[in-house]
């Protein structure tokens, strides 16, 4: 039962642990992923249009006057004011952009050019190492696929907002299901191995001998041999001196003589366990040889009178192709 608990914990928390990542983090991703390419496919018209709108609210920047904006260069470039210093604004619409510090340079040149305080440079495409560490050094900011999304979405359409956070919600469901099953399987699978390992680990448990007189099946202790060689030999029986042994004893007595023998054959050198399948046939497991345990054996057996004469059943080695033999060690 345990382990089955313990595959239940385990299970959850992967499963808790894979839900944390896939809606805090790989949901954004995918989110800004899809949002990019819907930025990327605007006019660019209304994606300047949604630049400025988000230059007015979180910057507090204002357009220029059409003439001040004229002098930018070029349509993607527009000077903005705030607090009556320029700013010039640079749009590389489009994803394809791999923007380096040759870029970068050439923004600086535009800036120095119009005499603003700074530039803002916004981007789907993505600005390599070089072009960051040559934008820190020329008062130029940078937006670009990895904060762009986050900054404009407040501002794009509604329906394309929709649909970009629906498309995520959805991938996101997909795969805490996927987790879900990956978890449980996992569980299942430390599980089983936790019950293999413990199993193996752990001495096999006794079961009760049951013996009766006649040809009545019983049920006899197996026990593993986990007892050093040294003590090996055991006493006849728990306070029966071995004179006081009987040829011919009742039921429970000989019951107490198998239980003895069994108990004596689990902790013999060579022998696995010892059980009484009827009142006159013995069951034995053995790793070695019958030379070296027939001896063992039978010096368990004829401690008894009322069973030196049991038929004894030594079942094949574990691993080893030999048949089941059937021996006596003494005869009437």
């Amino acid at each position: 039962m345990f382990s089955w608990i313990l595959a239940l914990v385990l299970a959850l928390v992967l499963w808790g642990l894979a839900v944390l990542y896939l809606w805090l983090v790989r949901r954004r991703k995918i989110e800004a992923n899809h949002g990019l390419a819907a930025l990327a496919g605007m006019r660019w018209r209304e994606f300047s249009r949604i630049v400025r709108d988000a230059m007015a609210e979180q910057r507090s920047m204002q357009d220029a006057i059409a003439e001040e904006a004229s002098d930018a260069g070029t349509s993607s470039d527009f000077l903005m004011t705030r607090n009556g210093e320029r700013w010039l604004v640079s749009c590389k619409h489009g994803r394809a952009y791999r923007i380096g510090a040759g870029a970068i340079n050439e923004l600086g040149a535009a800036l120095r050019l119009t005499g603003a305080r700074g530039a803002v440079l916004i981007t789907e495409g993505h600005v390599e190492r070089d072009g960051l560490a040559a934008a820190a050094e020329q008062s130029i900011e940078v937006v670009d696929d990895r904060n762009l999304w986050q900054m404009l979405k407040s501002y794009v359409p509604e329906g394309m907002l929709q649909s970009v956070v629906g498309i995520a919600r959805r991938e996101a469901i997909r795969h805490t299901g996927i987790a879900a099953l990956a978890a449980l399987t996992l569980g299942l699978l430390a599980g089983m191995g936790y019950n293999t390992v413990h199993n193996d680990a752990g001495p096999a448990p006794a079961a009760p001998v049951i013996a009766a007189a006649g040809n009545t099946p019983a049920a006899a202790t197996v026990a593993r041999a986990d007892t050093p060689a040294a003590d090996v030999v055991p006493e006849p029986s728990a306070g029966m001196p071995a004179e006081d042994l009987l040829e011919d004893p009742d039921p429970e007595t000989l019951l107490r003589y198998q239980q003895s023998v069994s108990k004596a054959l689990a902790r013999t050198p060579g022998v696995i366990s010892g059980i009484w399948l009827t009142r006159l046939t013995l069951s034995v497991e053995r790793s070695a040889d019958d030379k070296t345990v027939w001896p063992l054996i039978c010096r368990e057996v004829e401690r008894y009178p009322a069973l030196r004469t049991v038929r004894i059943q030594l079942n094949p080695r574990p691993g080893v192709d030999e048949p089941v033999r059937w021996r006596q060690c003494s005869t009437i």
